[in-house]
């Protein structure tokens, strides 16, 4: 084995991990061993979120000033011990009925993904049975990204508003920094099919665009977004998956995408916090959950029937 490459063993497993002193964010000196340390340290609270869930890998091999691809046909990478499930190609995915995908379930996962340099972990709002059969959707998402002139604090106006609405339908949403410009609004719940959420998602951010069209917007067309918050409720696509709570950012200061309570988000709509204090280091995000546990805890929320549509 090469002097760059090293064996090591994590929660039992043996990994062949390489590169560790590659620079990966070259803005804060942030290096390969240093994202492996964060995934093996935050995995108590991030792999609950994306167990079940076939993982979409965003790798950036040459750090975040390289090339970078999505990677969903992921398995042949994988070591044996890592779960492998077969499911349906979407669309995109030309010339292919079915990709083999992975599982992060266990710790050793998350090294293993963070040495291909898969900064990013992105999951859809279903997971797989134990026999690797999609389930329904067990969350809803919609996600808030600022046009021109917006940013972080008109997203806690309009998720504040989002929060109110899911509350009324009887859903208990939870709230999460995207780790780049936007959030994200969850809720756990139960789906009547698989596009079930998308219809209540677009039905929602229809209703909110109609109430205020000079600040929210739930057509993607950019000219439409200048000073307007987009609400993506496309994002509840079965064939789509999002940027995972705990997940890092391919951004310049190595952001992470970060559960944040909705006390922050009134805070910073209400005008007491600033919303440059909403964005969070890979420290940042650790001592959070030292201290606040998981605020991400869907697990705990109610989870209840999506209102027909």
């Amino acid at each position: 084995m090469s002097p760059a490459r090293q064996r090591v063993e994590i929660a039992g497993r043996q990994l062949a991990v390489s590169n560790l002193d590659k620079v990966l964010f070259p803005e804060v000196g942030f290096t390969k061993a240093q994202v492996i340390d964060y995934y093996v340290r935050i995995a108590p609270v991030l792999l609950p979120h994306v167990a079940g869930r076939p993982v979409t890998f965003t790798r950036w091999p040459d750090g975040v000033e390289g090339q970078t691809f999505f990677e969903k046909n992921n398995a042949r990478h994988a070591p044996q011990w890592v779960r492998r499930v077969t499911v349906p190609s979407p669309g995109s995915s030309r010339g292919r009925e079915t990709l083999d995908m992975v599982l992060l379930e266990h710790v050793a996962d998350l090294a293993w993904a963070a040495n291909l340099a898969a900064l990013e972990v992105h999951v859809p709002q279903w997971r797989v049975d134990a026999d690797g059969e999609a389930g329904l959707p067990d969350l809803l998402v919609l996600d808030l990204d600022p046009g021109p002139e917006t940013g972080i604090a008109e997203c806690c106006a309009v998720a504040e508003r989002l929060g109110q609405r899911l509350e009324a339908d009887g859903l208990d949403p939870v709230v999460k920094t995207s780790g780049s410009k936007g959030m994200q609004v969850y809720a756990p719940i139960e789906a009547a099919d698989r596009d079930h959420p998308s219809r209540y998602a677009k039905k929602l951010a229809q209703e909110l665009s109609a109430e205020t069209p000079d600040d929210v917007v739930w057509r993607m067309e950019k000219v439409l977004r200048p000073g307007k918050v987009l609400i993506d409720w496309s994002q509840n696509n079965p064939a789509k998956t999002t940027v995972a709570p705990y997940s890092l950012r391919a951004r310049a200061g190595a952001t992470v995408s970060t559960p944040i309570g909705w006390d922050e988000v009134d805070a910073v709509r209400e005008g007491s916090l600033d919303p440059a204090a909403l964005r969070f280091t890979t420290e940042d995000v650790l001592a959070r959950v030292e201290e606040y546990g998981d605020l991400f805890d869907v697990a705990g929320a109610r989870r209840a029937p999506l209102p027909e549509v």
